[in-house]
This record gives C-alpha cells, structure tokens and sequence, in this order.
C-alpha cells in the first residue's frame, strides 16, 4: 500500500504543506477573537430581519446578477463548445476562466463603473469559459453512433441537436444547476467591490457591528441555496430570465470615453507612455516582478498548498456525513444540512468574516478555503460511497471507515482534490483584496492608485499561474489514472 502512486504523491502534497506551514503567517491579532465570534454566533441564532427596506432588494439583486450572469455565460459556453476542438478558443477559454470574477469586476470598473453591466460581465465572462470547457466535455462522451445513421442532407443544428445534445441533455442541466449555485454566490460576494447584492450589505453591516443582522443576511443566503431546487422549476426557468435584467438596477451612466481612454492610455505601461521605450520598460518590468509579483507569487503558492491539504484532510473527515454506510435518517439529514452550509459559503465570505474575528494572516484564508472546498468534495464522495454495496459481514464503525470505503473512495477523491487544486489557487489570490499579501493584494493596491498598467500585468500572471497549476493538476490525474468526468464535475 505505502508503495502505491497515489499513496506516493500524497505523502509529497502533505510533506510539502508542512514544509509550507513554517514559511506563512498563522497569528491570530485581534484583541478578543473569541468574543467577537460568539457576537456573531448570537446574531445568528437571534437574527434581525427588521431591515426589509433593503433586505429584499439585496436579495432581489442578489439573484438578478446570478440568473442574467450565468445565462449569459451558459449560452456563450455551448456556441465555444461547439468549436473547443480548435487550440485558439480552448487557449482562450482557459485564460477567461482562470481570471476571477472579482478581478473581472476591479477591471470593468474602471470603465463601466458602478453600471450592472460590471456585475453581469464579471460573472458572465468567466463562467462562459468555464462553460465552454464542461459542456465540450459532456458532448465528447456521448454516443456517436447516432449521428451515423442520420438521413444525408440532415443539417448541423438538427443533427446536433436530435443526437449529441439530446443524449448530453441530463447532464447538461445537471451541471447548468450547479453554476446557477456558484453564480448566486459570485452575485453575492461581487457586493465586495460595490455592486448592490448581499455581500455589500454584508460588509456595511460587518463594519457597524451590526451582528443580528448579519446573522439575518446569512441565513437568508443559506436559505437561497439550499431551497434552490424547490424554486428553480423547468417551467419557471424563462419567467425567471426575462424578469432578471429589470431588476438590476440603473447604476451609474457608462461613461464611453473610460472605455476608450482604459485601453488606449491606462493599460499602457508607463515607460511607453512617456516615450522610453524598451530602456524604460525593462527596468519597469524588472521592479514590477521583484517588489510586487514575486512576492504575491509565493505566498499565493504557500497559502495554496496549505490550502490544499487541508482541505483535503478536512473532506476525509466530512464525507461520512453524507454517506448511508455511516447515518440513519435523521443523522443523515443533519450532515446533508451541515454540508449544505459548508459549500454554500462562499471562500471571499467566510475569510472576510474570519478576518475581522482574528486580525490579518493566512489563517482565516487557509480555513475558508477548507471548508468551503471540503464541504463540496466531502458532499461529492459522501454521494460515491452510497453507490458501494457491502457484504452483509462488513465491519462497522472505524474499521468501516478506514478499511472498506476510504480505500475504495480514495482515487476518486484525489481527483477531485486536483480538480479544486486550480480553484483554489484562483480563490487564494483573490483573497489579497482582503488585506493577505497574495497576488490579489497586489492587484488591488495598484489599482487603488490607479496603477492600472501594473494591475493588468498582475492578473495576467495570475490567470497564467492558474492556468499552469491546472495543467499539472491534469497531469497528476494522467499519470495516477484518476478518472474524473464532465458529469461528476464538482
């Protein structure tokens, strides 16, 4: 067993993590943390929801942002998905997809302002990349044999549709579902950046210490997520889309000169713009990676593989609540819940609440991102162990655990782990917005002194560096053979 690949390359993951763990910073700053938490657990348990003046406008716009965004993005997907075979639109498509929606949102600003169409570009510009890459993925697995026998002279929308997409269809709706989930917490967090949903109610509240309300925000998208399957019908789906655009709000007037002064002067590298040409631009480059890229570089890469492990430690221990081998009915329901809550929070949330409990470090953002993620992959296999069958003299109990399912399970596990390695590289950068010294950090501080030359160069090195963690990722998953599909798409 300890000689297995799979085994092998853990151990390196972990190995590596601890190594990282003596290189981040792990203080807790403030001066009551603990407090400060059960402040906000009370207003949890004892939540304001007086507030109705703008409550259901959070939450109206919360949803519109999502619905507006991921339609948009779910349309654009299927045309890419149609051509993903050529090198040119899978190149683009990584690129998009690897850009968080945040910074999206820091560069639409800048030329939209706070118009909705920063909010709808943000969500739906990544996520059509995302998409595009899922969706070619689902056709690619479907059946050909029915596109052979099509009459001759069958056109290609007809062809397409009476074979590859009706065959894909089940999980094409699965999988739209499941970003519909992820663009309700986009919309939500997008409210960090200034845009009217329920994340900027959030931070307002946050910031007032205005505990009982947050608690009343919180269970509100709780509530959201976990009913999202009782509102979201088939049928209602169009009501819902064409209703949407009407309540986004108005916003700012776009401004079309920021549109055409931010791509002829703000992201032209500052040498350039005075005339120095390359004897400028080198140096500028050079100061550029040395004080700001490399520095946000490794500690993304630090807080990453922190990140990584333990999540993944953090879904070994989650996924028994959502497996029938370990829970009744009623224990059963409980995990699910638990594990609703878990995944439905979104990582920018949780580590912004955290770190206003414990002061600045990596330790707010390490555990967001270990629960969120392990709250969703410890979901996923807790759902692929219930597809196991025991033998009636199975053991119970630990035993259970560690030597009938966790060694069985372990493979599929890993391949979602990889899958979420390119996540929440892309999470953990973002994070810097937040005050941690990742690349995200940096990105927001060039813009805040409206450096936007140096922030554009910023976000493409870290949509590279997702891009590149992912190709390792898919690496790792081709040399263990960790089979991971479209269709289990976490």
């Amino acid at each position: 067993m300890w000689h297995s690949p799979t085994v092998r390359t853990s151990l390196g993951f972990v190995v590596l993590a601890i190594a990282c763990t003596f290189l981040a910073d792990f203080r807790i700053s403030a001066h009551d943390p603990w407090g400060e938490l059960g402040r906000l657990l009370l207003g949890v348990v004892q939540p304001d929801f007086t507030a109705v003046d703008y409550l259901g406008e959070a939450i109206l716009r919360t949803l519109a942002f999502a619905f507006v965004g991921v339609g948009l993005g779910a349309a654009a997907g299927m045309l890419l998905a149609l051509v993903f075979r050529h090198r040119t639109v899978r190149t683009l498509c990584a690129f998009v997809r690897a850009i968080h929606e945040l910074f999206w949102a820091l560069i639409f600003l800048q030329f939209f302002g706070l118009h909705p169409l920063t909010g709808v570009l943000a969500i739906a510009l990544p996520y059509a990349g995302v998409f595009a890459k899922v969706y070619a993925e689902i056709l690619e697995e479907t059946d050909p044999e029915p596109s052979r026998i099509l009459p001759h002279g069958t056109g290609v929308i007809s062809a397409l549709a009476y074979t590859r997409i009706s065959q894909a269809w089940p999980h094409l709706v699965s999988y739209t579902a499941y970003r519909l989930e992820c663009g309700l917490r986009s919309s939500a967090v997008l409210g960090f950046v200034g845009i009217p949903t329920l994340g900027f109610y959030l931070d307002s509240s946050f910031s007032q210490g205005q505990y009982a309300t947050v608690g009343a925000l919180l269970l509100l998208f709780y509530g959201l997520i976990a009913t999202l399957k009782l509102w979201v019908r088939p049928r209602l789906l169009p009501l819902y889309l064409l209703a949407a655009p009407f309540l986004l709000g108005s916003g700012l007037p776009i401004r079309w000169q920021n549109v055409s002064r931010f791509f002829t002067e703000d992201i032209v590298p500052a040498p350039l713009r005075r005339g120095e040409g390359l004897d400028g631009l080198l140096p500028w480059l050079g100061e550029l990676l040395a004080d700001q890229a490399l520095p946000g570089i490794w500690n993304t890469l630090i807080l990453t593989q922190v990140a990584l492990v333990v999540t993944g430690l953090l879904t070994l221990a989650l996924y028994p609540l959502a497996s029938r081998h370990f829970s009744n009915r009623l224990s059963g329901a409980l995990g699910h819940t638990l594990l609703v809550i878990l995944r439905s929070t979104p990582e920018y949330l949780l580590a912004f609440i955290l770190l206003q409990l414990w002061g600045p470090s990596m330790l707010p953002a390490v555990v967001a991102l270990a629960i969120h993620n392990g709250g969703i992959i410890g979901h996923l296999i807790g759902r692929r162990s219930n597809a196991i069958a025991l033998r009636p003299d199975a053991p119970r109990g630990v035993e259970r655990y560690a030597f009938e399912l966790t060694p069985r399970l372990y493979g599929p596990f890993l391949a979602f782990l990889f899958y979420r390695w390119e996540i929440i590289m892309r999470e953990t950068a973002i994070l810097g917005i937040l005050g941690i010294a990742t690349l995200g950090f940096y990105v927001d501080s060039a813009i805040q002194e409206i450096r936007f030359d140096q922030a554009l160069i910023l976000i493409v090195i870290t949509a590279l560096l997702n891009i590149g963690v992912d190709i390792l990722a898919r690496h790792l998953r081709a040399r263990l053979r960790l089979r991971h599909t479209a269709t289990s798409e976490p």
